[in-house]
This record gives C-alpha cells, sequence and structure tokens, in this order.
C-alpha cells in the first residue's frame, strides 16, 4: 500500500471534515475534557499545549486527524491511522505491511444524538478502503458506549471481539470492551448494494 496525498476538506452530510488550526483545537478543548466526553476515552483528560502539539505537529503520513465542522463550529474529531496487520515477518515487503486501519471519534456532547460521529466515521472508512487501498479497518468501545458501538453497527462494522473485563475505566471499574472490524471486501458489497 502505498500512501496517497489525502486531500482535505471532505463532506460528511453536513459536516465539514479539514485537518485542525491552532483555533479549532480551542474549540475542541471547550468540550473535550468535560465529564460527558472523557467517561467513555481512554485517555481521558489532556493537557491543552500537548493535545496542540500532537494534532498540530504530527507529520505521520499514515495518520489522519481532522476536526468535525457544522457551519462555524467545531463539533467533532476523527481519526485514523494505518499499521502492519498480522502477517509473517519474513516476508519483508508483505502485503500485510500498512494493511490496516483503525478509526476513531469524538462528539461535542451537545450535538450527539444527530447522526453526526456515524458521517465523520464513514468517511473515514471510505477514505481508508477507497483511497488508501486497506485491506481491513477496525474500531473499539468500551461495551457500555452504546452510542459508539450503535456507530459501528450502523455502518456494517461487524463486532469480533468481546473482551470481558478486560478495560481498566477510573469511574466503572473493569469493564467489557468491544473490537469492531470490516474488511474492503465488505466495504465494496456494501456500496454495491446502495
Amino acid at each position: 500500500m502505498t500512501t496517497p496525498d489525502v486531500q482535505w476538506p471532505r463532506s460528511a452530510g453536513p459536516l465539514v471534515l479539514r485537518e485542525p488550526s491552532n483555533t479549532d483545537l480551542d474549540k475542541v478543548l471547550e468540550w473535550r475534557n468535560s465529564p460527558e466526553v472523557t467517561r467513555w476515552l481512554l485517555r481521558t483528560e489532556v493537557e491543552p499545549e500537548a493535545f496542540r502539539k500532537v494534532w498540530l505537529d504530527d507529520d505521520d503520513p499514515y495518520d489522519h486527524s481532522v476536526v468535525a465542522v457544522l457551519g462555524d463550529e467545531v463539533i467533532g474529531t476523527g481519526a485514523l491511522w494505518i499499521t502492519d496487520a498480522m502477517g509473517q515477518s519474513h516476508v519483508d515487503d508483505g502485503p500485510w505491511r500498512r494493511s490496516e486501519a483503525g478509526i476513531g471519534y469524538v462528539l461535542d456532547p451537545a450535538h450527539a444524538g444527530n447522526g453526526h460521529a456515524t458521517e465523520i466515521a464513514r468517511v473515514l472508512i471510505d477514505l481508508a478502503f477507497g483511497e488508501l487501498g486497506v485491506h481491513r479497518v477496525t474500531a473499539g468501545c468500551f461495551a457500555d458506549n452504546i452510542a459508539s458501538w450503535r456507530v459501528m453497527e450502523k455502518l456494517g462494522m461487524r463486532r469480533e471481539g468481546h473482551g470481558v473485563r478486560d478495560a481498566w475505566h477510573a469511574e466503572l471499574g473493569w469493564v467489557d470492551g468491544y473490537t469492531y472490524a470490516m474488511l474492503a471486501e465488505e466495504w465494496q458489497a456494501a456500496r454495491g448494494a446502495q
């Protein structure tokens, strides 16, 4: 897999996904550390300067982090990262290299329940399969994060794993986690059925 130049902005239903500016990240930080948001994240509160540095200084061509804008308001974030799949390491440049993508999305709670997370995830999945040519896309969440796993299922991702008490949650203790995935041929078949 080669990494083409990914072009932003992109339309995601009523949203525009684009690379973040420093001002955008100020807006994200207004809601990113709220308890409603951090409840469902592995990285709970973030320090503002470290957050900005990670987002603005990342020059890894295999990581794509974006903000989701509705009108003039930054209401969410999305991320897509490319990794190696599992493969036999004696094949130096095997097809498993840079063949798997992970996705994630976070919304301002004031805009939850309107399909925005679904649109963000849909664009990231389409980018991963349609332009970057990955073999598989994965995502995960705490099992109690019903809104997140519903997004994954709505987009045709398959629940592949149910980890029993496999994740530590500061408020809830040991909790279950779900992993989801979709293969390129499943994505292609779903697009053909539309």
